[in-house]
């Protein structure tokens, strides 16, 4: 079921570029914005993303959608304030083995990025801010932990080709004891994209953690694929990819899982 949803959704990609196509540079120019995590656009992305293989018996499972809202805002004639929001929706079942289903909403992760709002063509694209962790989780779904620390992101754009990465750091800064240990963890996202002119970007890109306190790394590799099209006067992208973990803890995933995401977008 889960391979037929996937071939499925890749099969309309190439149905729906043919009325992407009509927008020639314009959809390619689009795509390398939504490449972009600073770009001056307003989007709504919608990430679902299903992996198994969790605990002892590797018998639990995952479903996570994130909804990771884009407001940019403009300060003044130099800078901008690009705010992006990560809001977890979860439902795991049997993680840990034997605890059954467990449904609810995640912690949020705040970021503002303050990036310059005007930049040449070849140049490096850049942004700095702080990045916030909020226990807004439910049903044992949370950290029950404030956090606080830096990000940043950097990328470059040649042509089609976008090539980057976003990192940030959250250390805790308050909050319960009962739930977790102490919070220092490291994300790091490089990423490597390539628009066509009909608006179908390929990217491929990791999502890894380290958790300073257990010195253990996670790290999943995925490649998506996202077509832009547009559905009367709503601009929109739909894609969807796999993933392979390579290195996680004990308790958490390794081995393959897949990724559908829809973004609505409103270009400035």
């Amino acid at each position: 079921m889960r391979n037929s949803i996937l071939f499925i959704t890749l099969s309309m990609l190439s149905m729906f570029q043919i009325k992407a196509l009509a927008d020639g540079n314009s959809a390619q120019d689009i795509a390398k914005k939504l490449a972009n995590p600073v770009a001056a656009m307003y989007s709504l992305p919608i990430q679902m993303n299903y992996t198994r293989g969790y605990g002892a018996d590797d018998e639990g499972d995952q479903y996570l959608t994130n909804i990771q809202p884009v407001l940019p805002f403009s300060l003044n004639d130099d800078w901008n304030l690009i705010s992006r929001t990560i809001l977890p929706a979860i439902r795991r079942n049997d993680i840990p083995s034997g605890n059954g289903v467990q449904w609810g909403i995640g912690d949020v992760v705040q970021s503002a990025f303050f990036s310059p709002s005007k930049v040449e063509a070849g140049d490096w694209i850049w942004g700095v801010g702080p990045v916030l962790l909020l226990p807004t989780g439910t049903n044992n779904l949370s950290a029950e932990k404030w956090g606080l620390g830096p990000t940043g992101v950097a990328l470059k754009q040649s042509g089609p080709w976008t090539v980057g990465a976003l990192a940030n750091h959250i250390w805790d800064v308050g909050g319960s004891d009962k739930v977790v240990d102490d919070i220092s963890a490291t994300f790091l996202q490089p990423f490597l994209s390539y628009s066509t002119k009909g608006g179908l970007t390929y990217t491929a890109l990791t999502e890894s953690t380290y958790d300073w306190e257990n010195h253990q790394w996670t790290v999943p590799i995925i490649l998506v694929a996202n077509q832009l099209t547009k559905i009367g006067d709503q601009m929109l992208t739909f894609g969807a990819g796999v993933s392979y973990t390579a290195e996680a803890s004990e308790a958490a995933q390794e081995g393959f899982g897949f990724r559908l995401v829809f973004t609505m977008l409103w270009p400035r």
